[in-house]
């Protein structure tokens, strides 16, 4: 994961667009000639933008007191936090 490309997208994009490219880049992956790094490209992407979309999720339930940046540091040691138990 990569903190800074999921602090910009939960900038300049909605949940829905999120969501859309998240449908859009699955269905992508399932094309059988493509090679494993590629798919590996493509499942970065996904978990990046899924990402952005739990950042969005948590700046919304704190109704706007924290910022993408805030909100992307929680949600890092939310991730952090998964892969220690």
């Amino acid at each position: 994961m990569k903190l800074p490309l999921i602090r910009t997208l939960s900038e300049k994009f909605d949940e829905d667009y999120l969501l859309e490219t998240v449908d859009v880049l699955e269905a992508i992956s399932e094309i059988p000639s493509l090679k494993d790094e590629e798919i590996e490209v493509i499942g970065e992407l996904i978990s990046n933008t899924l990402g952005a979309i739990e950042v969005i999720g948590i700046i919304r339930d704190s109704k706007g007191t924290k910022d993408a940046k805030a909100a992307s540091a929680e949600f890092m040691k939310r991730v952090l936090g998964s892969i220690g138990k």
